[in-house]
């Protein structure tokens, strides 16, 4: 394989949240031009000088990121929509690195926004894929929740995982969201109030299913120099991968893509998984967290289960994962899920994480994944963040 080049000089700042509101009247336009307001607001670069823009929006349609420009009043010279939902965030990164170390842009606002209202969600089922809903509702099923249902209880069996197991996640990652002003839930979860939840779909119980919601989470890519030029507070991208269509031949999805790609992933930064001081997991449903940290090279496949029973994933814990709740306690603004684990590690880097700061944290890691069209995810991406040298 031909060696690629670093994203050495590449810059990721100004972390930016719209806060979620559970449904809206708005448009995911107004949601997204709320984001890039802040972004200028927060970095005081005029949005003149934002040439570079990067989309991830469910609900945009039938208009793109090129429609956006117009209404805003953006004349970017470099323009890219990413349709991967909860990747997005990760390659909407890597693609505006590239852009910025080819001169292609200079500053790269980098958006993931999605409005909510009572019938949305429904209707975003009914045409997120042709495929699926041919292949799935003839049958009774329909939407996220029985896939991952037949997922989990797949993975339950075969590596001895149980709700317990799932809950640890959940309960932890909203022990992190209490510290969030963003996050829709505002209340402790215990496990016993995990495991008394109603069941949605067996194994499947109401807290491990995200909320979805309205909002937007966007940062800026730029280079180094520039970035120390504004005096933004920023960190820098160590290594990132990505890959479509991982191990189409598992009759039921037990792994995602990262495990291709991990020991790239980590040569590009030098470091071992023991490095990071946090990990910002992709969690849609507890069982895909645990097979990152099978993926990801925390722990070996099948070990997910041991490793959750043996650390703590809260903020000050051993292994501090989704530091903002994750979508799980946080809520999932469609696309915008893709964003909130890159938005919350740059926060983590930049000492803007409030009371669920990572003590002394360095270096980060961000994993995405997204498009479930049938019964597995497509598209799967992480990225290594840490602090400037």
């Amino acid at each position: 394989m031909k060696r690629r080049q670093s994203y050495e000089g590449v810059a990721v700042a100004v972390p930016i949240t719209v806060p979620y509101v559970r449904y809206s009247t708005r448009t995911a336009h107004w949601f997204i031009g709320q984001a890039l307001e802040a972004l200028v607001q927060a970095s005081g670069v005029p949005k003149e000088q934002i040439d570079g823009l990067c989309l991830s929006s469910f609900s945009l349609a039938p208009d793109t990121a090129v429609g956006v420009t117009q209404h805003l009043g953006l004349s970017p010279r470099w323009l890219d929509h990413v349709p991967t939902g909860g990747a997005s965030g990760v390659m909407c990164l890597r693609r505006a690195a590239r852009a910025v170390q080819a001169g292609d842009a200079e500053i790269v606002a980098c958006v993931g926004a999605d409005t909510n209202h009572v019938d949305s969600f429904r209707q975003t089922l009914g045409s997120f894929s042709n495929f699926a809903r041919d292949a799935s509702y003839p049958y009774g099923s329909g939407g996220p929740n029985s896939i991952f249902a037949m997922i989990t209880a797949n993975y339950m069996r075969t590596f001895g995982a149980t709700r317990e197991d799932f809950g640890r996640i959940a309960v932890d990652q909203r022990t992190n969201a209490l510290g969030n002003p963003h996050a829709m839930f505002k209340k402790p979860l215990t496990l016993d109030e995990y495991m008394a939840a109603r069941p949605i779909s067996d194994p499947i119980h109401l807290f491990d299913c995200v909320m979805p919601c309205a909002g937007a989470e966007a940062f800026l890519v730029m280079s180094e120099q520039r970035a120390r030029d504004l005096g933004l507070a920023h960190a820098v991208i160590r290594g990132a991968i990505e890959r479509h269509n991982a191990f189409a031949d598992d009759p039921v999805m037990v792994q995602g893509g990262w495990r291709m790609d991990r020991d790239d992933l980590y040569a590009q930064a030098g470091v071992k998984p023991a490095a990071l001081d946090f990990v910002q997991t992709y969690d849609d449903y507890p069982v895909i967290v645990m097979m990152q940290f099978e993926d990801l090279g925390f722990c070996e496949k099948g070990e997910g289960p041991d490793f959750v029973r043996a650390n703590s994933m809260s903020f000050d814990g051993s292994f501090p994962n989704n530091t903002s709740g994750g979508q799980l306690s946080a809520g999932q603004a469609g696309a915008a899920g893709g964003f909130l684990g890159m938005v919350e590690a740059i926060r983590q880097l930049t000492d803007a994480a409030g009371p669920r700061t990572v003590p002394d944290a360095q270096l980060g890691l961000v994993a995405g994944f997204g498009m479930v069209t049938y019964d597995r995810c497509l598209c799967t991406g992480a990225v290594i963040l840490g602090r400037p040298a």
